[in-house]
């Protein structure tokens, strides 16, 4: 999840007041006054710096100013900075990962790049991180309370689902994973497409 603030916000010669949330590819505005909200894409960013208190970008459509006081500097290098999908995922070097359904061969070939410790299609007994990839409520259940009973000590396990897609929602991946008892405890967005949710075993239960 990202930052967010209330502030006073400038786009071009147009003041707000409303709230900033910094997310983990964009900057979102949501002005008070009910206008609509304003996002800002990373990659929209030609630059980010701190002044005064003051977040000033240069962005594809001009200029934008938000007043957030010590919290400036911090989301100027957060944006011209911003994490990798695998940095985000948890995955690091040496890691010994368990891939369970389909996944691009981009997120694979990033794998890769970081370990070789890589097992698809089944659960590795030292396993560090879960993919497990589910389509629809249907075919979600069974998989994740599989998954979960093979779940041991800190191994982390991440959900990841289509967004946006009645088939399948993140209440309802929650709710599986609840049911399972594992805890849910932070959500990223996966690609353009899906989004990974992280589940763990609670503390008492390991």
């Amino acid at each position: 999840m990202g930052n967010q603030a209330v502030c006073e916000a400038q786009f071009g010669e147009i003041k707000l007041n409303g709230k900033a949330l910094l997310e983990t590819s964009e900057l979102i505005f949501r002005p008070a006054d009910g206008s609509p909200t304003r996002k800002l894409p990373f990659a929209a960013i030609k630059s980010a710096q701190a002044v005064d208190g003051q977040l000033r970008l240069q962005t594809t459509d001009g200029p934008a100013i938000l007043d957030l006081g010590p919290t400036a500097e911090k989301w100027a290098h957060k944006i011209l900075h911003p994490k990798t999908r695998g940095e985000k995922l948890g995955v690091k070097p040496g890691i010994n990962v368990s891939l369970i359904g389909n996944f691009d061969q981009e997120f694979l070939g990033e794998l890769r790049t970081a370990t070789k410790n890589i097992h698809e299609g089944k659960l590795d007994a030292s396993t560090d991180l879960i993919f497990l990839s589910v389509n629809s409520i249907k075919d979600q259940a069974s998989a994740i309370d599989k998954t979960a009973k093979a779940i041991r000590g800190a191994t982390a396990l991440w959900i990841v689902y289509p967004k946006g897609e009645k088939e399948i929602t993140e209440n309802d991946v929650i709710a599986t994973g609840r049911k399972s008892g594992l805890k849910d405890v932070k959500v990223v967005a996966f690609s353009r497409t899906h989004t990974a949710l992280k589940f763990v075993r609670p503390l008492d239960k390991r």
